[in-house]
């Protein structure tokens, strides 16, 4: 099995290593890409649907990138402990009738030995916002990697 670093048990230097690789892994928009973060049999639970599996992982990605076009996400890190981070998100799409959304939610996260996630729960709520109050336009520059997320 290859080793995704940083590997557990996190610091805070590597929990933020964590969390912005999985943002910028996630802006890709590559659901094979994005899959291999996660342990073959990965159990998911994402809005209200529950997942298991690289295969459905994949499955369940491309569904969602052809549903949110141009998506775009921030992730921030709320806590760690061990092998375990939890995260804060914010990202931002729009439908195939125009409207425009922001979509804020929490994840908690559970790594292997080898820094692949095994666990992952999600709890997301949508917000229509106009299309000139977009603000999450791209993938994060570097030089604003660590940025805070504002609760609005």
């Amino acid at each position: 099995m290859t080793a995704r670093p940083p590997l557990p048990p996190f610091d805070e230097a590597a929990a933020l290593r964590k969390v912005q690789a999985a943002e910028d892994a996630w802006n890709t928009r590559d659901p094979e890409r994005v899959a291999l973060a996660y342990t073959e049999d990965s159990v998911w639970r994402n809005r209200d649907e529950f997942i298991t599996g690289r295969a459905q992982i994949v499955d369940f990605l491309t569904r969602k990138w052809a549903k949110e076009r141009d998506y775009a996400l921030r992730k921030a890190l709320w806590d760690f402990r061990g092998n375990r981070i939890a995260v804060r998100f914010q990202y931002e799409w729009h439908d195939d009738a125009g409207q425009t959304w922001r979509s804020y939610g929490n994840e908690l996260w559970e790594f292997t030995e080898q820094g692949l996630m095994s666990r992952r729960e999600a709890s997301i709520n949508d917000v229509a916002i106009a299309a000139d109050q977009r603000r999450i336009l791209g993938p994060r520059p570097r030089s604003e990697h660590g940025a805070g997320l504002p609760v609005r």
